[in-house]
């Protein structure tokens, strides 16, 4: 997910264990909905006048409430102790430099095309596991990985001046820090709740962009306001959809759903700014979409294997 607001962080354990995956899949949907209008509102709001900086904190405000509101549903707030503070501070400075690359890129670049390239958050995910983590990828993950860039490289389509060379830099780079941030959750979540890394992120990032407000922030009319308050509803809400889904479903059953986000985002730019998507896109796009979908079903895979495997050395 291109928002890094949105938390992809392993559940807490002791959540339901139900599995409903039809309303799993449904949740997904409308978090990939939300983000998209969550992104046309920061368009808005850009072309109102609006700095990246103040879309961020705002963007956060309504992630802290909805982040308070997820830990007092769920383990209360004794949860949210923690003795990896620095982790914690490391996981927000590049939770929000991702996320602030992610907001100008959309500024940049119409919804579609910046849509489009956030797809390969998965590709540059593979790539860190393999480099950072010391994962084995196989040639399946490789192969797909080979595949997504071929994929970016149609929609952005060098020298024909499709897409903004600037814009679409900023889109990569924000989804290679977005993966890079999937790493550190990972490793977070060896010891943290998913609700703590969630709280922790949302509030700690007040603290920085508070002080960048005292130079970005200033005074805007209603209408923006009210924009802006839509961003950090969206993204809030999405917050908590998302959470709600990885609770439902398998994440290899509603990860494919976040495609969805295309559509939306298409729609948007045509309806708010007249902006229709690009051939490239159309091209692009669902290359990129199969290299993520090859990712999500090889790890599936590999991990189904490997539980199976440790099954049957159990009861061996």
């Amino acid at each position: 997910m291109r928002d890094d607001g949105v938390n992809e962080a392993p559940l807490d354990t002791d959540l339901p264990a139900v599995q409903r995956p039809l309303a799993g899949i449904l949740l997904r949907l409308l978090t990939a909905a939300l983000l998209a209008i969550m992104f046309a509102g920061v368009k808005l709001v850009g072309d109102r006048g609006v700095h990246v900086v103040e879309s961020l904190f705002y963007r956060q405000i309504g992630s802290v409430v909805c982040a308070t509101g997820l830990v007092l549903a769920g383990p209360g707030f004794s949860s949210l102790r923690t003795k990896r503070v620095g982790a914690h501070i490391g996981r927000m400075a590049l939770g929000m430099s991702s996320m602030a690359l992610n907001f100008l890129s959309f500024l940049l670049l119409p919804l579609a095309e910046a849509t489009a390239i956030g797809f390969t958050v998965p590709i540059f995910s593979t790539i860190l596991a393999a480099l950072v983590l010391g994962e084995a990828t196989g040639r399946w993950r490789w192969g797909a990985v080979i595949v997504g860039f071929v994929g970016v490289l149609l929609i952005v389509h060098p020298g024909q001046g499709a897409v903004p060379l600037t814009g679409a830099a900023v889109a990569l780079v924000g989804a290679g820090m977005t993966a890079a941030v999937t790493i550190v959750i990972r490793r977070l979540g060896q010891t943290e709740r998913a609700s703590t890394t969630v709280f922790w992120f949302a509030a700690s990032s007040l603290v920085p962009l508070g002080l960048l407000m005292l130079h970005f922030g200033k005074a805007h009319d209603a209408g923006t306001f009210a924009l802006l308050a839509g961003v950090a509803l969206a993204g809030g809400l999405a917050q908590l959809t998302l959470t709600a889904s990885l609770r439902l479903a398998p994440v290899a059953l509603v990860m494919p759903m976040d495609y969805s986000s295309l559509l939306w985002a298409s729609l948007l730019g045509i309806w708010l700014f007249g902006q229709f998507p690009s051939a490239s896109v159309w091209l692009g796009a669902p290359v990129i979409i199969l290299s993520g979908l090859v990712i999500v079903w090889r790890e599936h895979h590999l991990a189904r294997r490997a539980a199976l495997a440790a099954q049957a050395a159990t009861s061996a």
